[in-house]
């Protein structure tokens, strides 16, 4: 979009401040990982920068577990601005219950790894020895650890709009989010 996405006008605050405020109840502890940590300094949480510069998506995913305090973290991107703390919460349940080590939304377009639940011990080394293997892709470590799915089916029953999972990479799909905000909060 040209300029720093998560600190932009939504809603009458900024789109990061909406995801803090969504995921906020959901847990003891809530920070940020960012390359621009100047940028971020005023939302007074604990910003991380990658621990392995240089490796997307994959790395931040690697930095969040690897500084979290607690040993199930949820991970949520910036730019999601109908993040859904009831498909959240449902994914610590399943991950508790089913003892596995990531619980993870599927839908029609694929995983989404940017509003799941890690399991930090189990997932750490599996992504470490991924990046360590020149891997970029999210998901190209699952194959070493056991994953759950929320189906389509269980994730409409939280999100019928099927909006949770909507990130805003250009300006007009920033506006359309913005007024399905007024419509519906």
């Amino acid at each position: 979009m040209g300029e720093e996405k998560a600190l932009l006008p939504f809603h009458g605050t900024t789109l990061i401040q909406r995801v803090i405020d969504r995921v906020k109840p959901l847990g003891d502890e809530l920070f940020i990982t960012t390359n621009r940590p100047w940028s971020y300094q005023k939302f007074n949480l604990p910003l991380y920068e990658d621990l392995l510069p240089g490796h997307g998506a994959l790395g931040g995913l690697y930095t969040a577990l690897s500084v979290a305090r607690f040993p199930e973290v949820i991970v949520v991107a910036c730019d999601m601005p109908f993040v859904n703390a009831q498909i959240l919460a449902l994914a610590i349940r399943e991950l508790e219950s089913y003892q596995v080590d990531v619980v993870i939304p599927e839908t029609p377009k694929g995983y989404e790894p940017f509003h799941a639940v890690y399991r930090r011990e189990n997932c750490m080394p599996a992504i470490r020895g991924a990046l360590d293997a020149g891997e970029r892709r999210l998901i190209s470590w699952f194959p070493d650890v056991k994953i759950k799915t929320i189906p389509v089916s269980i994730l409409r029953q939280y999100d019928p709009q099927q909006i949770a999972f909507n990130n805003l990479n250009t300006k007009d799909e920033f506006l359309k989010a913005e007024e399905l905000a007024r419509e519906i909060g």
